[in-house]
């Protein structure tokens, strides 16, 4: 697939740069795949939306993860904690990272290793005590760092918020009853796919986690409502044989074959992500270009603090 089969022309002003209240106030753009169906709705009407579907979140938390830091020299280095590893030091992303050097100290983080392409092994004294790690398109303040979270957050791990899951209100969630499962989201969910060709673009992973009493209702479930991409991700990594705990490099690309995942709410997507394309796979491309040609002509909010589709 060509890369270019994942643009779209999105105005500007259509970026959303602050969340909606109350959360379940967002606006959903209904799907019917067997018909064909577009329909516009509240977020708060999901459960009146649904019939039979078990839904299943993500629960990772985001955790505090950019580090604004200074050089010896006094210049700035912005600090990004991308994911723990084993031994307790950090994937980091840093910036600008040309004339780092391995063994410079930044107040709390020690630079260990270059990985390339501004990627760090990093160590960290104590726990991340920085700011929301919010998209570098997202320009104004957050006032409350709890809103780039889930209610329904538990174990600390990304460096990005499972947006679909932003939509949620604790009332919802008691409605919904959902499964949860955990998958921290990581470096692949938010970088832009370079490559020429979608087959050539490359995953490094992400750490999942799923119970096994929560894996037993997912699998006996007549259909499933995945809320997110990164819950497709856990789904299909793990009905495919895949441990109940492990890391997924799985890449959902049009032409995949779904075999737990049977609805999606999932938020609007960046151009020339990995995230579309899963989309695309779910939905069908033409099929997602004109849902996104229709949510901007109907002035729907884009990304993270952006508006809802639910794909059923």
């Amino acid at each position: 697939m060509d890369i270019a089969e994942l643009d779209y022309e999105l105005p500007p002003e259509l970026i959303a740069q602050t969340p909606v209240e109350p959360r379940d106030s967002s606006r959903l753009l209904v799907y019917r795949r067997a018909g064909g169906a577009i329909e516009h709705h509240l977020a708060s009407a999901l459960p009146r939306l649904l019939s039979r579907e078990l839904v299943v979140v993500n629960d990772t938390r985001v955790v505090p993860a950019r580090l604004r830091l200074r050089r010896e020299t006094g210049g700035a280095v912005e600090i990004l904690l991308v994911e723990r590893l084993d031994d307790g030091s950090w994937e980091a992303l840093a910036r600008p990272a040309g004339r780092l050097r391995p063994g410079e100290r930044l107040g709390p983080v020690e630079l260990v290793e270059p990985l390339g392409a501004g990627r760090w092994t990093v160590r960290l004294e104590g726990e991340p005590d920085g700011q929301a790690p919010l998209p570098p398109y997202i320009h104004e303040p957050l006032r409350d760092p709890g809103r780039y979270q889930t209610v329904y957050a538990r174990e600390a791990g990304s460096a990005a918020a499972p947006t679909a899951g932003l939509h949620l209100t604790p009332e919802l969630v008691e409605r919904l009853d959902p499964v949860r499962v955990t998958l921290h989201v990581g470096l692949d969910t938010f970088r832009p796919v370079t490559a020429p060709r979608l087959e050539e673009h490359e995953l490094h992973g992400e750490r999942y986690s799923v119970a096994a009493e929560a894996w037993e209702r997912i699998a006996a479930a007549e259909r499933v409502l995945a809320v997110g991409t990164t819950t497709v991700r856990v789904l299909e990594t793990v009905v495919r044989g895949a441990p109940l705990d492990g890391r997924t490099s799985l890449f959902v690309t049009p032409g995949f074959e779904f075999q737990r995942v049977d609805a999606l709410l999932t938020n609007f997507h960046l151009p020339r992500s990995t995230l579309l394309a899963l989309v695309m796979a779910f939905a069908g491309v033409e099929e997602t270009r004109e849902l996104y040609r229709v949510a901007v002509a109907e002035r729907y909010r884009f990304y993270s603090f952006g508006d809802a589709m639910l794909v059923l």
